[in-house]
């Protein structure tokens, strides 16, 4: 169980890296934004475009590491996020960030879905939901790191204590940082065996019966060999090499591939990365400030861990149909709730609050002073027209923070039940559901399709979501993420299955067939 533990946590730290990377960008973009003096589509495209470069990675990588292993294609990854880090911190333009940010996309594409597929693979079914769990545990971590680093960087560089942290230069240091556990995870991937399954696949079954006796010893080993040799047949090697994506639209596969996407989709549709990605700007729309809006961001990402710990020790107990369900329930009366709070704001300026900014231009707000706006559209709108979209965007936390009346901690209750709940459901159970739902010899395709759908929802929700701040108002953003959860609970209510306790061969049977 050590060996399998170990070997799981590495495979896992292309997991780390993509919650890193996440959330390093929400802090990064406070001030690199106003710096490229970006739009809402430029500014939305440098947070999601390692997304779209991810839906890529994820529609290819599965069906390259049938052919050439899952192990060879996360050396690849590991050495892609070095480079994104590097390249990233030194962006002379909008458009270097962009493109560097997108060659580390296409190594959390290909890791966030090889990763929970190698695990399966080399897992027992006693302890597979653990294993694979670990996944979403590396990825929350990796968001805790982030936004660690975030707050303590900015600091240092609001303060005034560090000698060398400048308004240019801070957020480089913030991606930079990245390169560090990028080559770390680098080094440990050549301390994991090949995926036995896989090697079956390959015929090599020599060396996949010894991988299993390492991890498993000399029993278990057999019995689970004995059960993939069963399930591959003797011409699934051959076959293997046919497999197509229109295999998985047979009738055989309905079912299983119906719950994929429908998982795929709701992870990500109810608005996880838009929280995530964007998490400082969000805080700043309660009127909290800068300081406090980065500090938050730590305790959101601590109870991410919490609630993953939880769901790691249940999943294999509880079963992944209660976690997700109760989840998805939660998610949805969480963001229903910061619908509420924002849709309660009021937004005020007076005399007093104008006097004590630090920017140039602040004596244009006087012509607003005393005036009460019922909604953030309307003040957003006024603040930007007076004085211009750049100024107000690297003033928004201390002006929000004067102006904003309303019930803030109602709101970070709310996206802390949301994170809660997402992080004892659709987080860790999406994975583990994906890496057993479908057969052997399709496994590595389908969740590539899956994986590359679940990406283009992420990409698309992170690119609109600063079109919707602006457009659309925080508390109508909130409302449609609780409805869609609303009703992908009332979906997956009816058609979920449940999948603990059972060999990936067993699972194979039941359900497609």
């Amino acid at each position: 169980m050590k060996k399998s533990i170990f070997i799981a946590f590495v495979v896992s730290l292309g997991g780390f890296l993509f919650g890193f990377d996440a959330g390093i960008i929400s802090g990064v973009m406070s001030y690199a934004g106003p710096e490229f003096d970006l739009s809402d589509a430029q500014f939305g495209w440098a947070v999601s475009s390692p997304s779209f470069a991810a839906m890529i990675a994820m529609l290819i990588s599965g069906r390259l590491s049938d052919m050439i292993g899952r192990k060879r294609i996360l050396l690849i990854v590991a050495f892609l996020y070095a480079v994104s880090a590097i390249l990233s911190a030194y962006a002379l333009s909008y458009q270097m960030l962009y493109m560097a940010r997108m060659i580390g996309g296409l190594a959390f594409g290909a890791a966030l879905i090889l990763a929970p597929t190698y695990i399966a693979e080399i897992a027992s079914s006693k302890n597979r939901g653990k294993l694979v769990s670990i996944q979403q545990l590396n990825i929350v971590l990796g968001f805790f790191a982030a936004f660690l680093s975030n707050y303590f960087l900015n600091r240092a560089f609001a303060s005034g204590e560090s000698l060398f942290l400048t308004a240019e230069n801070v957020w480089r240091w913030m991606l930079g940082v990245e390169f560090i556990p990028a080559i770390f995870y680098f080094i440990l991937m050549f301390f994991v065996p090949k995926s036995p399954r896989w090697l079956f696949t390959k015929e090599r079954n020599k060396e996949a019966i010894l991988v299993l006796k390492n991890m498993h010893g000399e029993d278990l080993a057999k019995q689970e060999a004995d059960m993939i040799i069963s399930s591959l047949g003797e011409s699934n090697s051959l076959r293997r090499e046919k497999v197509k994506l229109n295999d998985l639209f047979k009738p055989a596969f309905k079912l299983v591939l119906t719950v994929g996407l429908i998982i795929g989709v709701l992870q990500q549709i109810t608005g996880i990365n838009a929280i995530y990605f964007y998490a400082t700007s969000i805080f700043k729309q309660t009127g909290i400030g800068t300081d406090a809006s980065f500090a938050s961001g730590i305790l959101m990402s601590l109870t991410t861990v919490t609630f993953t710990i939880v769901a790691i020790l249940l999943i294999d107990k509880m079963g992944r149909r209660p976690l997700m369900l109760f989840g998805i329930a939660g998610i949805a009366i969480s963001l229903l709730i910061c619908a509420y709070g924002f849709s309660q704001a009021t937004y005020k300026l007076t005399s007093e609050n104008i006097s004590r900014f630090e920017f140039e231009g602040k004596e244009k707000l006087e012509q607003l002073s005393g005036e009460t706006f019922e909604n953030d559209l309307d003040f957003k709108n006024a603040m930007k027209s007076t004085l211009g979209n750049q100024v107000y965007a690297k003033n928004e936390g201390a002006i929000l923070e004067a102006a904003t009346t309303m019930n803030a901690l109602l709101v970070l209750i709310g996206i802390m039940g949301f994170i809660a709940c997402f992080a004892f459901s659709l987080g860790p159970v999406m994975w583990v559901m994906l890496s057993e739902l479908f057969p052997n010899m399709y496994r590595g395709l389908a969740i590539g399709f899956v994986g590359f759908v679940n990406s283009f929802v992420s990409w698309l929700v992170q690119q609109i979501f600063p079109w919707e701040l602006s457009n659309l108002g925080n508390a109508m953003s909130f409302f449609i993420f609780g409805f869609i959860a609303l009703m992908g609970f009332f979906i997956l209510l009816k058609i979920l299955p449940e999948t603990k306790g059972k060999s990936l061969e067993q699972i194979e049977q039941e359900l497609a067939s």
